[in-house]
């Protein structure tokens, strides 16, 4: 089965990953994947620097590697009050994804954090969103905000009740590494297994191959809007 091969959750040095973005997007691409996105921890302070360093590599991997390389964000322990602006201004700034670090049971995020996300049209992915509720699975579907399934350790207590509020919600999954490392960056063999394992049915894991093309195609679509068919270097 085709699961696409993509991955819209990856961390570099920039924040707390241990290799450069462009180290980071081909150990990526020699496990196989076809689409990558460096999506850096950020706050307010970091957020336009961030962006811009993870560009210049994306820039580089697309020009000599042809992967789809997507500079984007994780909005990270940030105030919930906070994530819309913060959102927006990723956008502003040239952010090509937006992700929101979620109410996993590991981290002490504020409450409201993942009802800000999913309300929030800025907002691309809600990483590891923990407990999430119906509701909440429901705004996301609404807004076209995705729901993580995670293969990070403690991020992962949760993905069966993610997928089944999905599921419930018919809102859209996607499956990620959230990698800090080259041993985080699973073959396509354990990431189908951990979404069996979520409850995922065979069909539930081929639609996220679909839900990855998609957003694959609306972040080229905003690059051709843009006047930038050939990369990310705006």
């Amino acid at each position: 089965m085709d699961f696409s091969f993509s991955d819209f959750h990856m961390h570099s040095f920039l924040s707390d990953g241990i290799m450069l973005p462009v180290e980071l997007i081909r150990f990526a691409v020699a496990s196989g994947r076809q689409v990558v996105a460096v999506t850096d921890h950020v706050s307010a302070s970091t957020l336009e620097r961030v962006i811009r360093e993870i560009k210049a590599d994306t820039v580089l991997a697309e020009k000599y590697w042809g992967v789809t390389a997507i500079a984007g964000v994780e909005l990270t322990n940030v105030p919930a009050g906070a994530v819309a602006p913060l959102a927006a201004k990723a956008r502003e700034l040239g952010a090509e994804l937006v992700v929101v670090h979620g109410e996993t049971l590991v981290e002490p995020v504020e409450s409201g954090t993942n009802l800000a996300a999913v309300s929030c049209p800025d907002v691309d992915l809600l990483a590891h969103p923990g407990l999430i509720t119906l509701e909440e699975a429901r705004l996301a579907k609404e807004n076209g905000v995705c729901l993580e399934i995670s293969l990070r350790r403690g991020h992962a207590f949760t993905n069966g009740h993610v997928a089944s509020m999905a599921r419930k919600a018919e809102a859209k999954i996607l499956l990620n590494s959230d990698a800090h490392d080259p041993d985080d960056l699973f073959r396509q063999e354990l990431a189908m297994k951990v979404g069996r394992g979520a409850g995922l049915t065979t069909e539930e894991i081929a639609q996220i191959s679909e839900t990855a093309r998609e957003i694959t195609g609306k972040i080229l679509a905003r690059r051709k809007a843009a006047g930038n068919d050939s990369g990310n270097n705006r």
